[in-house]
């Protein structure tokens, strides 16, 4: 014996299996029957998880709500409606035709605004640098003296200090350095030294710490170091002149000792200029544009990281990741210093692109594996694909994050070197100079030869027709 609302229920149920996404009122009118006996029997399939509401037709979607109310929520089947969600991907996916290696790596140097005419201007365009580079680790002396100029049109160090100097970005070593009880930690221009937004400085100390690493960051410290750390750890943020008082040391031994807790990622300070003065000091560098050796700001030391929610660090840096290159896929991230394994990012990119954040599919030929993209990225990459290219010369230090040459681009990979420098055009890299040595790595025409050589060893940023800019 049926019931008459039990009946209703059997009938939508079935109806909605196979009608697709639909309003009350329209499956009411159907059945000739009151829109309130329709939203009864439906608020009891949704109680029983068989139909879901919302707004999923185009139409409905970009209705506004407190225009239509509730007549524009729409019912459909849930496992009907994870089929059109799964069609509806396949077919966006379907829509994308992926560019060549030389294509993607054309779509990177402007994407990271590296060369006319992409380059940013002022401390706005620096903050956007810092954004996309966020968290990524090179060598100390490469971030001023390579990759931010290449980025920012008439780089100023201050600059920087003063994003530091404003709590906006800080910096520090994230990586674990390695223990060798025979060379005690020092600071060398080959340190490597991240920039990060202070907002993620707590994610990425999460992500790159293990449970033995502060052992491994104390172990090659000399008794200088550990007093200085004592005195950050007990006194908090203090300036040089501070420790030069609490730790008893005379300034070269505080020097050496904040030296050695930068390097072994204990120590950072306020302001980058900090860091210059350090390597000036310790390596003869002239620090850039800044001939003053000084300790502008605070030291503090950096806290051990503790994972309380895993799943918010890991989702971060997949969207950090998505900011930096635009499009990601596991070869992109071969350069990555990451302790997340690529199938915990992939369970984030999915999840973004059921939410209709990003766009997944086949967006760089010749790449195996799943890609993930940000759909202002797909854009720019069809632009790239239909531009003609421009033939100009570009030129990265090796120890840039775009050094993707052997990974991304066919040949022999180029080691993270700060002093070396890679030539490309039109996305293929043609020439490294390492040390006083320009090597070809493809065929240069002999017309063209002399133009490589020019732009690798004056350093120039872009050169047309043999001219440096």
């Amino acid at each position: 014996m049926w019931s008459r609302e039990e009946a209703l229920v059997e009938i939508l149920r079935g109806r909605l299996t196979i009608s697709g996404p639909t309003t009350a009122a329209e499956l009411a009118g159907a059945l000739a029957l009151h829109t309130a006996t329709v939203d009864a029997a439906l608020l009891a399939l949704e109680g029983d998880g068989v139909v879901l509401r919302g707004r999923f037709s185009p139409g409905a979607s970009r209705q506004p709500p407190a225009a239509e109310g509730e007549a524009s929520t729409e019912w459909c089947d849930r496992s009907l409606l994870a089929r059109i969600h799964r069609y509806t991907l396949n077919r966006l996916r379907a829509e994308i035709e992926p560019v060549t290696p030389a294509d993607f790596m054309r779509f990177l140097f402007a994407w990271q605004h590296v060369g006319a005419p992409d380059l940013l201007t002022s401390i706005e365009g620096l903050r956007e640098i810092v954004g996309q580079l966020d968290g990524f680790e090179l060598s100390a002396s490469a971030w001023e003296r390579a990759v931010l100029p290449s980025r920012l049109d008439t780089y100023d160090p201050q600059l920087l200090d003063m994003l530091c100097l404003a709590g906006e970005v800080g910096w520090a070593r994230l990586s674990v350095p390695p223990t060798d009880p025979l060379n005690p930690a020092r600071l060398v221009s080959a340190t490597p030294i991240s920039l990060f937004l202070r907002e993620h400085a707590d994610v990425w100390q999460r992500l790159r710490e293990s449970g033995d690493a502060t052992g491994a960051r104390t172990a090659g410290l000399s008794d200088g170091g550990r007093r200085v750390l004592d005195v950050l750890t007990a006194r908090g943020a203090s300036f040089f002149n501070d420790l030069l008082n609490a730790a008893a040391l005379d300034a070269d031994a505080v020097r050496q000792a904040i030296g050695a807790l930068v390097a072994a990622g204990l120590a950072a300070s306020d302001g980058f200029s900090g860091l210059r003065a350090l390597i000036a000091v310790s390596h003869s560098i002239p620090p850039v544009r800044d001939r003053r050796t000084h300790f502008a700001g605070r030291w503090t030391a950096l806290p051990v990281g503790d994972a309380t929610d895993r799943d918010h660090d890991v989702e971060t840096l997949a969207r950090t990741l998505l900011r930096r290159y635009g499009v990601v896929f596991r070869r992109v991230l071969t350069r990555e210093p990451t302790r997340v394994p690529w199938r915990d990012l992939t369970r984030v990119y999915r999840r973004l692109e059921a939410r209709g954040e990003i766009r997944g599919g086949r967006f760089v030929s010749g790449m195996s594996g799943e890609q993930f993209a940000l759909t202002e990225a797909v854009e720019r990459l069809r632009e790239v694909r239909r531009s003609t290219p421009d033939g100009m010369l570009r030129t990265i230090s090796a120890a840039d994050p775009l050094n993707l040459a052997g990974i991304i681009t066919a040949g022999e990979r180029i080691r993270a070197a700060a002093r070396s420098r890679i030539a490309y055009r039109n996305g293929v890299p043609l020439a490294v100079k390492e040390g006083d040595i320009v090597r070809e790595l493809g065929g240069i025409e002999r017309s063209m030869a002399a133009e490589v050589n020019h732009a690798l060893r004056w350093r120039a940023r872009v050169v047309r027709a043999g001219v440096r800019s």
